[in-house]
């Protein structure tokens, strides 16, 4: 790596652009590296300068952003959108972008076209959900030259196959199925793999048995990588699962705000006289 490929820190030299390489580096010489998810101009530009490695455009923006009850309603023309909107506002991230529902569960044909948009909307890898049954899919992918991310355990897409918001993977045949599925996709070309809602455990043992990267999203502490929603991560949702720390309180601060914005209108304190022009 040259000089301008890569920046000093006070954590040692980070790349000046995060590649797929850069996970597998990491994953080789035992450095965690953090991932979130992102869907507009401030946040990526606010987690790019908080060092965030990866920022994933997630169809997860149907239920953070859109107001849907579930990822099943987010369209591919929404993840044209939002990945756009993050691509244009970074520079160092590794942009990942997922393949929304029914765009790529039809054929690999499909897959193929969905990705390669989302590649010129400014993607630099897609993550598409789903083990043995969408490998035609991730090798068609690969095969036109678009880096992909697998996602292992509770697969929101699925979420009404799956019953619900459940844990994956919990009794030994679950358990010995998702080994096989990761290790099929790791052959299949994939440069990573989401591991969400599974046994701790059973995330250490898929970390251990797989060459490429994991990510952990209630997975416990041993994947190579960890992701989060923001809003979850700061606060800023009402979901409080097990598994998420909140680093801060968004939600709060923000209502404080706008709070404070109505009481100054009524009050006739805003604006004030440094707030007009002559």
């Amino acid at each position: 790596m040259n000089a301008s490929e890569s920046t000093p820190t006070s954590g040692g030299t980070r790349p000046a652009r995060v590649r797929t390489r850069h996970l597998q580096d990491a994953k080789d010489t035992g450095r965690r590296f953090a991932m979130l998810t992102a869907y507009d101009q401030f946040s990526a530009q606010a987690f790019e300068a908080a060092g965030i490695d990866v920022l994933l455009v997630g169809d997860s923006v149907g239920t953070t952003v859109l107001g849907y009850d579930s990822t099943l309603h987010t369209t591919h023309q929404d993840m044209l959108t939002f990945t756009g909107a993050v691509a244009r506002s970074v520079h160092r991230p590794l942009i990942v972008a997922d393949l929304a529902f029914g765009s790529y569960q039809t054929g690999p044909q499909d897959a193929v076209n969905h990705a390669v948009e989302l590649m010129r909307a400014g993607a630099q890898a897609v993550k598409l959900e789903g083990g043995e049954a969408i490998l035609p899919q991730v090798r068609a992918i690969v095969a036109a030259g678009i880096p992909v991310m697998g996602h292992l355990g509770f697969t929101p897409q699925s979420v009404h196959a799956l019953g619900g918001h459940r844990v994956q993977g919990r009794e030994h045949a679950a358990a010995d199925r998702l080994a096989d599925d990761a290790l099929a996709l790791q052959e299949a070309g994939a440069f990573a793999i989401v591991l969400e809602l599974v046994p701790s455990g059973v995330a250490e043992r898929l970390t251990e048995i797989l060459a490429i990267p994991t990510i952990g999203i209630g997975a416990g502490p041993a994947c190579d990588g960890q992701v989060l929603v923001w809003q979850d991560m700061a606060g800023l949702s009402d979901f409080h699962g097990t598994f998420v720390h909140r680093f801060a309180e968004l939600g709060a601060d923000l209502r404080r705000a706008a709070t404070t914005y109505r009481e100054d209108v009524e009050g006739r304190r805003y604006p004030g006289p440094g707030h007009a022009f002559s």
